[in-house]
């Protein structure tokens, strides 16, 4: 794993130099970039691995960063910000962010989601769905395509993210069976859990329902199990 690419985008000098250092200790070939023109310059010419992004910098907001970046690549985002609000992570997630660390942050903790989310796109699960997976599955007013992830809620297109999609996906393909935070996040993003990473699941299915549910605050789709997780509702299903 060491020897991968790692782009740093923020603006604060002593922090990118930090993160730098914390990289160079564990072997990996960190970049540098202090505006968002930079960090599209350089995304684009090394073809970084993995991308820590700022929110705030100077002339272009983390945010529409990542759009940027998402028009072209998959690379994993991981987003920085001083910013901890749910409101915060959840813009951050949707918009394409693979995962997201408020500042001040603990460098091991940093450190453990690189490799984590490194894992993730180099394991060979992590490929495109088979030939043989071509389903469409359809239930009152929401209609998924599990070859080309295209949904439609209420006839109307819905943008979803890849881990959106995968958490759909996991949801609906078994839809009896109620998935914990834990148990979601390890099968969606492939790799094992880390402290905080429950709650990174819990945003996502939030934005999630908010793309499909007509009314997110009593969903019809996605049904919370009081104090166990989350599971798709079976009685929409078809006998």
């Amino acid at each position: 794993m060491p020897g991968e690419k790692i782009l740093i985008v923020d603006d604060e000098k002593p922090i990118n130099d930090l993160i730098r250092s914390y990289l160079l200790k564990e072997g990996f070939s960190p970049l540098s970039a202090y505006t968002g023109l930079e960090a599209l310059e350089l995304a684009q010419k090394e073809k970084p691995d993995l991308i820590i992004l700022d929110i705030m910098l100077p002339d272009i907001e983390g945010i529409n960063l990542c759009l940027e970046i998402r028009k072209k690549s998959a690379v994993p985002i991981l987003f920085l910000s001083c910013k901890a609000e749910e409101v915060d992570k959840i813009v951050a997630l949707s918009v394409g962010g693979d995962d997201y660390i408020t500042k001040p942050f603990l460098p091991g903790e940093l450190i453990a989601r690189i490799k984590a989310h490194l894992r993730r796109v180099q394991s060979p699960a992590y490929q495109p769905d088979s030939p043989e997976e071509d389903e469409l599955l359809e239930f009152p007013g929401l209609s998924v395509n599990l070859t080309t992830r295209e949904v439609l809620a209420d006839g109307r297109p819905v943008a979803l993210t890849a881990k959106e999609f995968d958490i759909l996906k996991l949801l609906i393909k078994n839809p009896k069976r109620i998935f914990s935070t834990d148990q979601l996040f390890e099968m969606a993003w492939k790799t094992n859990i880390l402290e905080g990473d429950s709650r990174t699941v819990m945003v996502y299915v939030s934005t999630l329902r908010k793309k499909i549910e007509s009314n997110p605050d009593n969903p019809k789709y996605i049904l919370n199990v009081r104090g166990v997780g989350y599971k798709f509702n079976h009685q929409l299903i078809k006998s």
